[in-house]
């Protein structure tokens, strides 16, 4: 099944799921919208192209999930896309595979980046007896890329780029780039507040799509109050200023707009209806070769 999915003109039944906050003029950069998410078993997914995704491209989808593992495959072998998907692992510890050939564990602090590419399969086994906390972002990667080779990177936590309590994800914060190859245009951060602690996050020039969620804690930005829900901040370039209420950890993301409509198949996302066939196809080649290679697919 294939879907569409424009840059709106008119808000939908679905992107009203999101509550607009107040039209009231500001000094600061305000927020346009916000939700809670919808959950699904021990996921809640904040972001779809059902739920502001289109008005978010390049950011398609976002997961948070947070439980106790008993060892279940959480992810079993799947196939991507035209997409990327980045894991930030949070809390517990998680055994990876993927067709790329790579293989191993990942432990709370990690970021697994996938970029799909032509077409990759991959999977995710949380350990047992822990808990289970963090992120999985899907990105629309750039028809440059959409129908690339698949690349996977693993990142153990000393590798992952900081500043201070800024975790540098995806892109680049203050001079300092993520060790993750991803397309430019995009950034992706973990940040940690003390209570009581301010930041001012400025987004990289030309990014006008800027969004964050709460996992833990409540932040204040001007009148408003955040509190495990995700926000949508209005467009524009302005900086944007936070103090944590509490002692909050949350992410943050922003962006130049992705110019293209969302070609959607089961698990892919193309730019166009040739490119997504194009995945399909590369996806069932795979497929093909797991299972004869006895993998349950």
């Amino acid at each position: 099944m294939t879907a569409i999915y424009q840059t709106p003109q008119q808000t939908s039944t679905s992107e009203r799921a999101f509550r607009r906050s107040s039209d009231a003029q500001t000094s600061h950069r305000g927020i346009a919208a916000r939700t809670s998410g919808r959950i699904h078993g021990p996921v809640n997914r904040l972001v779809s192209p059902h739920m502001a995704g289109s008005y978010l491209k390049p950011f398609v989808f976002l997961d948070y999930f947070d439980f106790q593992s008993a060892g279940e495959t959480m992810f079993p072998m799947h196939p991507h896309s035209g997409i990327a998907t980045t894991t930030v692992l949070l809390e517990g510890g998680m055994r990876y595979e993927d067709t790329t050939g790579a293989s191993g564990v990942l432990e709370a602090g990690s970021v697994e980046w996938m970029r799909a590419g032509k077409g990759v399969w991959h999977d995710g086994v949380p350990l047992p007896g822990q808990r289970l906390r963090g992120y999985q972002l899907w990105v629309a990667l750039p028809q440059a890329l959409e129908l690339g080779p698949a690349q996977s990177q693993y990142l153990r936590p000393a590798e992952v780029a900081q500043v201070n309590n800024v975790r540098v994800i995806l892109g680049q914060y203050q001079g300092v780039n993520s060790k993750v190859n991803s397309p430019e245009g995009i950034q992706y951060l973990h940040v940690s507040l003390k209570a009581g602690e301010s930041i001012e996050l400025e987004p990289p020039a030309g990014h006008d799509v800027a969004w964050l969620h709460v996992g833990k804690g409540a932040l204040a930005s001007g009148d408003e109050r955040i509190a495990k829900e995700l926000v949508v901040f209005e467009e524009g370039t302005q900086a944007i200023h936070l103090t944590a209420e509490h002692a909050a950890d949350f992410i943050f993301g922003t962006a130049r707009k992705h110019p293209h409509d969302l070609v959607l198949g089961s698990y892919s996302v193309h730019t166009s209806h040739a490119a997504l066939r194009h995945g399909e196809q590369e996806i069932a080649r795979l497929g093909e070769q797991l299972r004869a290679s006895g993998r349950a697919v």
